[in-house]
Formats: C-alpha cells, sequence, structure tokens
C-alpha cells in the first residue's frame, strides 16, 4: 500500500470518531446500508475493543410527538443490528433525560430516547490495522506519492511509478494489478489511466468543533436530531474532550488539509447553543478540524450531497485498474473485503474466502480506563516496558492531554511516524483536541524524535515551524 502522505493524513483522521449504523440513513430508507454498517459496527467492537467502544445517545424530545416517533425508528435500528446490536432504544423522563446530559437546555424538554452506538479513534484504529497488514505478510509506506501508472502494449496495467516524498526519490514498481482507494482523490489516479474519464467523486466537507469537557459532562453522547440544513448533529465525548459536528458541504477541489469555512464555524456553534444551557462561543473551542468525505456520485444527479449515498461503488477499467469509490470508516472491512472478490476475478486469480470477519486486529484487548496507555492495547505493555530501560520518558509531554513522552518514541520506532504532525496529529490526536496545547509541545516532539532519529536541530526547527504553520489552522482566531 503506498500512501501519499502520512496514513489517515486527511479525511480518515478527521471523522465525528463514530462507528455507526447511520440513524440518519435509516431515516432515509437505505436499509441495507444501516443493516450492513451495524453488523460491521458489531464486528469493529469484537475485533477491536482496545479502540471501539459502545457510546450512549441521548435524543432529547421538546414536543409531544418526538419521544414516540423517535424511539420506534430507532427500535427497528436495534432490530437491523440483531446479534450484535450494542444495547436497547428506551424512551426516558424529561428528569432522567436531565440526570443524563446535566448540561441540556430543560425548557419545554419532555424526555428523550437512550440508544447506543459505537465510538473510536479513527486514526489509531488505522495504524493498528496496518500493524496487522504487517503480521500478515503485507507491506505499507507512507510519503511515498503514486506519480505514473505503467501499461503494457495492449493497454493493461503492468506497475507503477512513485516518487518517495522523504528521500527525494523515484521508484518503479511492478504489480500484476492496482487497486485505487484514494479516497477524494480517486479522480486523479483514474485520469492517470484515461484523462478522458469523467468525474467520480463529489467531495463534501464536513467539520467538527472541539470543547472542553464542561459543554458535556457525562459519559453520555447528545444527538440533535434534525438541524436547519436536515442532517443531524452530534456532541460526543472523546478523549476528555467533546467532538461536535458535523456539516455537509460540497466542495469543488480536494486537499489534503481543508480548512472550516466561517459558515460552517457558525452553523455549528448556533446549533449546539439551541440545546445547551450555556452555548459554546468561539472563545470556547480548543480545535476546529474538516475533513472530506469521498462521495461517489458515479450516477448521482443530487446537488445535495447530504442526498448522495453513503454506500461504496466498485469500477474496473479497460486497463485492469480497479477502483473503490465513496463508503464509510464503519464499513471499511466489508468494502475491503467485496473489492478484493472483484480484484481476484479482474487479476485471474483463483478466489480466496475473507479472514477478515473473525481476525482481531493489532493489540485487541480490554480496555482498562485507569490506564491512559489503554488505547494501544496489548502494546501498553511493550511501551511500559520501554519506560522501563528509560525512566525519564514516563514524563508527561502533556499533563493536560495525558500524553507522556515514551508515546512519541513508540510512535516513531513502531508505527512509521516521520514528522512531528504524525505524531501530534494522528499518533497522539494532540492537535485535534488542543491545537493551542499542541503548539506548545511541538518543540519537545521534535527533540525526542531527532534524538531517536539522528537528525540535526535544524531538522527540528524546520519541523517546530512546519508543524505550527498546520495547526494554525486549527485555531479559532
Amino acid at each position: 500500500m503506498l500512501e501519499q502522505s502520512d496514513f489517515t493524513k486527511s479525511t480518515s483522521s478527521k471523522s465525528t470518531k463514530l462507528v455507526h449504523g447511520g440513524v440518519r440513513y435509516l431515516a432515509q430508507g437505505d436499509i441495507k446500508l444501516v443493516r450492513e454498517a451495524s453488523l460491521e459496527r458489531g464486528l469493529l467492537c469484537r475485533n477491536a475493543p482496545h479502540l471501539v467502544k459502545n457510546q450512549t445517545f441521548i435524543i432529547p424530545s421538546y414536543s409531544w410527538w418526538e419521544r414516540p416517533w423517535f424511539t420506534i425508528g430507532l427500535k427497528l435500528y436495534d432490530l437491523l443490528a440483531g446479534k450484535l446490536s450494542l444495547g436497547p432504544s428506551v424512551a426516558i423522563s424529561a428528569k432522567e433525560t436531565i440526570a443524563y446530559i446535566p448540561t441540556i437546555k430543560t425548557q419545554k424538554l419532555r424526555g428523550g430516547v437512550l440508544y447506543h452506538d459505537g465510538q473510536f479513534d479513527d486514526s489509531r484504529l488505522a495504524i493498528n490495522v496496518l500493524q496487522t497488514v504487517f503480521e500478515q505478510g503485507g507491506y505499507a509506506i507512507n510519503y511515498l506519492l503514486v506519480t505514473n501508472l505503467l501499461k503494457d502494449e495492449k493497454g493493461k496495467l503492468i506497475g507503477l511509478q512513485a516518487y518517495d516524498a522523504e528521500n527525494n526519490q523515484p521508484y518503479t514498481i511492478r504489480g500484476k494489478i492496482i487497486l485505487n482507494a484514494t479516497g477524494v482523490f480517486t479522480d486523479q489516479i483514474l485520469k492517470m489511466d484515461n484523462p478522458g474519464n469523467a468525474t467520480s467523486i463529489r467531495p463534501s466537507q464536513g467539520v467538527h468543533l472541539v470543547l472542553d469537557k464542561e459543554f458535556l459532562p457525562g459519559d453520555h453522547a447528545l444527538m440533535v436530531p434534525k438541524t436547519d440544513d436536515g442532517r443531524v448533529l452530534f456532541l460526543v465525548p472523546w478523549h476528555g474532550k467533546v467532538i461536535v459536528g458535523t456539516t455537509d458541504t460540497p466542495i469543488t477541489e480536494s486537499s489534503l488539509e481543508p480548512r472550516a469555512l466561517e459558515s460552517e464555524i457558525d452553523f455549528i456553534l448556533t446549533t449546539a447553543g439551541r440545546y445547551l444551557t450555556r452555548p459554546p462561543q468561539r472563545a470556547d473551542v480548543r480545535s476546529v478540524f474538516a475533513g472530506l468525505r469521498p462521495l461517489a456520485a458515479v450516477n448521482g444527479n443530487s446537488q445535495r450531497t447530504k442526498e448522495v449515498s453513503r454506500s461504496h461503488k466498485i469500477m474496473v477499467a479497460p486497463s485492469g485498474l480497479v477502483s473503490i469509490l465513496g463508503g464509510k470508516w464503519t464499513t471499511f472491512r466489508k468494502m475491503a473485503e467485496e473489492v478484493m472478490d472483484v480484484v481476484e476475478t479482474t487479476a485471474n486469480w483463483p478466489p480466496k474466502p475473507s479472514v477478515t470477519r473473525e481476525l482481531k486486529v493489532h493489540g485487541a484487548a480490554t480496555p482498562d480506563p485507569l490506564n491512559i496507555l489503554s488505547n494501544y492495547g496489548t502494546d501498553a505493555t511493550r511501551i511500559q516496558a520501554l519506560i522501563a530501560e528509560r525512566p525519564e520518558l514516563e514524563e508527561y509531554l502533556s499533563s493536560h492531554l495525558k500524553i507522556i513522552k515514551a508515546q512519541v518514541i513508540w510512535a516513531v520506532r513502531e508505527e512509521m511516524a516521520r514528522t512531528v504532525e504524525d505524531v501530534l496529529a494522528r499518533r497522539a490526536r494532540a492537535l485535534l483536541l488542543d491545537a493551542r496545547e499542541s503548539i506548545r509541545l511541538a518543540p519537545e516532539t521534535a527533540r525526542l524524535m531527532a534524538q531517536e532519529l539522528g537528525y540535526s536541530e535544524k531538522w527540528q526547527q524546520q519541523q517546530v515551524q512546519q508543524f505550527t504553520q498546520v495547526a494554525q489552522g486549527y485555531l479559532l482566531t
């Protein structure tokens, strides 16, 4: 697997952190997608329990009809998950709703509905999946950008050219088949194959704001069932903060580092403020991040991205290029299973049954809420062994975010982190949790990395400068 930047640099690290069947898709009548996602959610809870957890959500009701309406819908949601359901949905009183969400606006509150969905750490899961790939005999390389596709005299793909951005070196890699799974950049690869290809991806931007825990002090998440643009809004506890989102804004150009629009920020603050006793202000926002959904719009005519299906599509070009478009985090395993079946057929390989349904992800272990390294699963023991060798690595890099210095060394040695941004944005998540705090951590992170990699002081300075520049885009000034 070749990755042009760092693993999960963009979309895959900037989700709402939910592994969910999709309550909204149920309302749209997409029963098949909800059923598939609900089953995959259950499998992820089994196969990566250190990163995927059962999260309770509260939908508040302010009209007499909302509570019975949502209760009926969510009972169907439970039913679709079958044996892999995370728990039953139940109607709750106004008193119970306030007990679960102490900061909820109480005026005209009639009660609510409690339901269950999954929550996870997206980048950490991706890193563990890639470690599983290596354990199964595969390879994944970051900072290796595909620049060209190679074909034989019959126009069939036989390999590609790639550029190593870290060492400034080009490579030619031969391959019997090439799978294009590049998200919002899918069309770039399709046009390398055939410059006349029509656009296949409709990027849609989703923005999230991160607030302090005081806005949602309990363990329960809040779901706003209908916003002004007909979507839903989530307020979800995550790593000691609260993630609020998301938006659905059509975007014409894909970028690795998209930026939130002022209108999106205002929309989230205004909508969340209608449901909380203390409406959040710009000064309360610790970080703002934007990701782009790679919506497959092969036959889509709708101009509204919220109506474009979140289902995935698989295409095979005359050259033999296999492309997978669209999809969502929750169904990544099923998407991979289906596209590998197509790869086998396209390459005329004998079919092999997938083993991933029951395959434990690297690090799989029962979580320990008292252990700040619980997210690392079984690797936590190995990080503790590192600390036993070098006790100074147990010191906090950030006591506020509960990040220790050993995590930096571990990210470099075992998780292919190459830059300060790799560590602070995607291995330790500091940038998403508190952008200003992450800027403060950059110099020490660079020092630890340089010590481990044998890099110069000049490299450290460049890294701090580059990271600070990126992090400025996560701050609300």
